[in-house]
């Protein structure tokens, strides 16, 4: 019965998964739509999105060298060889944003969205595989801005929506201590920008009103490849010291813009549109940065862990070919460093449920990839989360994660905006023997 339920739950967030990914951007955005408005994903392909399970969130995002045998890794391929037993991983995340101006003013806005959903597989005591579907950024914003001309005060609109997901199968072998692994999937998803200017007096007659609209669909394959190195430390072979990596080189996504410009014009009883121009379906490629990421892990097996992860990417080299003055010079290089661990009291302990639960902390800080006013955006934050046992079986690893993440990204330099966020994620584990040969019939 167990086994039965446990497929049916991954067949379900499959399937809402990925209606989500490609419902994301199907209906225009506004104000009061109640989704999370993020001013600064209107550049480059969006805020980048955090995929990783929650067992990752609460330890700050350590993935370069993290490896367990029953929580899958997608960050670092390289982790499969250790699963032990068919792993099933799904969850949700709820965020809440406050963003705030140089001058105190501010709004909140807030959404919820399913996050990640992962199927790891033993092959055998050396190899192991996955597949996944997984964000990778989105976009949403919605602002307005005034100014003055010679014709009097105008209205600027700007709105977008969209994102980018990633489907991948990964493998990865191990030979005595060294393992390699390789993801390989399709990265695919849809923009649309809007941007209009109006008369503040909307009602008055003989006015014109101008719109400009950029509709972006992206796909292309996308891979990444790690490694991650494991030594017993001394005679203790329950205390292992890892150090792993990650890198992925500049790819090329299949890129096809369209851009629209729409004149209106009040008569005073009616209103006339007209398409002034128009291109359609512009073809070439959106190129992204090369990354890669370096970590180290202490780890006592079934006990504790700590670990310290660097990660860097060179978006400068961020380009469209189908436009090439688009958001032109706001990529940077990116990095972030984060510290994190996590402690199971006593795994083995029946009396004691909080024995058996797994505490987690970390924080990081870095630089997003955006950059404005030639000013960089910092970002930091601490992140917290737990793993609780739902069956009173002590050899069952299937858990239920939860993972708070509070930080903080931008600055008011050069009249910028800050922006404070909080993430809730809640995530389950199934963890099932598949392929093991049976001795008796």
């Amino acid at each position: 019965m167990y086994k039965f339920s446990a497929k049916c739950f991954v067949a379900f967030l499959f399937v809402v998964l990925s209606n989500a990914s490609f419902a994301q951007t199907s209906t225009y955005s506004n104000p009061n739509s109640q989704r999370e408005n993020n001013p600064y994903s209107k550049y480059g392909i969006g805020e980048l999105w955090n995929g990783n399970p929650d067992v990752l969130k609460g330890m700050g995002n350590i993935t370069s060298s993290y490896q367990d045998a029953y929580v899958v890794n997608p960050d670092n391929p390289a982790s499969y060889s250790c699963l032990a037993l068919t792993t099933f991983q799904g969850g949700g995340l709820a965020s809440i944003r406050t963003i705030t101006n140089a001058a105190g003013a501010s709004y909140t806005t807030g959404t919820a969205s399913l996050g990640y959903l992962n199927l790891g597989i033993p092959i055998n005591q050396r190899g192991g595989f996955s597949l996944g579907l997984r964000p990778f950024s989105r976009t949403y914003y919605a602002l307005l801005d005034t100014s003055k001309t010679a014709m009097g005060t105008s209205i600027r609109s700007y709105a977008g929506d969209g994102g980018l997901s990633y489907a991948y199968l990964g493998g990865s072998y191990r030979i005595k201590g060294l393992s390699v692994g390789f993801n390989l999937g399709y990265l695919f998803g849809n923009y649309r920008n809007f941007t209009s200017v109006s008369s503040d007096s909307p009602s008055v007659s003989h006015a014109y009103e101008a719109q400009f609209a950029r509709y972006t669909r992206l796909g292309g394959l996308y891979w990444k490849g790690g490694f991650i190195y494991e030594h017993m430390v001394g005679h203790d072979t329950d205390l292992h010291f890892r150090i792993g990596g990650t890198l992925s080189l500049g790819q090329n996504l299949n890129e096809r813009v369209s851009n629209y410009q729409v004149s209106i014009y009040n008569f005073g009883d009616t209103l006339v549109n007209d398409t002034s121009k128009s291109v359609v379906e512009q073809k070439g490629k959106l190129k992204l940065p090369v990354s890669y990421s370096i970590g180290v892990t202490l780890a006592r097996f079934e006990k504790w862990s700590v670990g310290v992860d660097y990660s860097m990417s060179d978006w400068s080299k961020y380009s469209s070919s189908p436009d090439s003055t688009f958001n032109l010079g706001v990529g940077k290089s990116a990095y972030k460093l984060s510290v994190g661990g996590e402690y199971t009291p006593n795994m083995n302990d029946m009396r004691n449920y909080f024995s058996r639960v797994t505490y987690r902390a970390g924080f990081y800080y870095g630089q997003d990839y955006i950059n404005l006013s030639n000013t960089a955006l910092p970002v930091y934050g601490f992140t917290l989360g737990g793993s609780f046992p739902y069956k009173r079986n002590t050899r069952s690893h299937s858990r239920l994660h939860t993972s708070i993440d509070v930080g903080r990204i931008g600055t008011h330099t050069n009249n910028l905006l800050q922006q404070t966020y909080v993430r809730f994620g809640l995530g389950l584990t199934f963890n099932e023997k598949w392929f093991i040969p049976r001795r008796y019939d």
